[in-house]
């Protein structure tokens, strides 16, 4: 059975999701510039158009960033046509299985914004377990994602990823949604930040 592609629209008007028929991933991933999507060949293929600024890749879909001197319209459906071409050319594959994530997650570092490695603490793992069971399916079926990078006094900060990094109704999300959700659950002092990049 061959991959079948639709493009989808998101809160983000900078970003569009395309959505496979099958799995492409057993991993999230954000890649912003090719060096990232090294070994990720729908990912580095996509890197080769001049507008595309970011893709995020998770299950059965991939959320592209374009730059904002180009249009929707004049792209979507190019774009569509080459995903399920390239996956189509290519045998069905899980695109991330190289990627080993051990126990420890990949964050941006907040002061000098570049990918780091650590172990969540145990309070850590709380609100992750959290933000997985009640906010991880909401935003990803708006194509983004929306990942713990800490949790220390009573701060929450949050990476936005995919259509979330850079959506203007982000805030809103944040502090109606999962900080209130945060509040009701964890501690009613709470406070979630997003880990501006």
């Amino acid at each position: 059975m061959n991959y079948s592609i639709y493009a989808e629209s998101t809160p983000n008007p900078e970003v569009m999701k395309f959505v496979a028929n099958r799995m492409l991933a057993d991993k999230s991933i954000e890649m912003n510039s090719l060096a990232e999507a090294k070994g990720i060949s729908i990912a580095e293929a996509l890197f080769n158009f001049p507008f595309v600024k970011s893709i995020y890749l998770s299950s059965n879909f991939i959320s592209i960033t374009k730059i904002d001197a180009i249009q929707w319209e004049g792209i979507a459906m190019q774009l569509r046509i080459f995903i399920a071409d390239h996956l189509n050319s290519n045998k069905l594959k899980n695109y991330t299985e190289h990627i080993t994530t051990e126990n420890k997650v990949i964050v941006k570092d907040a002061e000098t914004k570049k990918m780091i490695s650590k172990e969540f603490s145990d309070d850590e793992k709380v609100v992750e377990a959290l933000l997985n069971e009640y906010i991880k399916p909401a935003v990803e079926g708006d194509g983004g994602a929306i990942t713990l990078n800490y949790y220390k006094d009573n701060i929450v900060c949050v990476d936005l990823k995919g259509a979330c990094s850079g959506c203007p109704s982000a805030t809103s999300t944040l502090k109606g949604g999962i900080e209130s959700l945060l509040k009701q659950k964890l501690n009613p002092d709470v406070e979630v930040i997003a880990n501006e990049t």
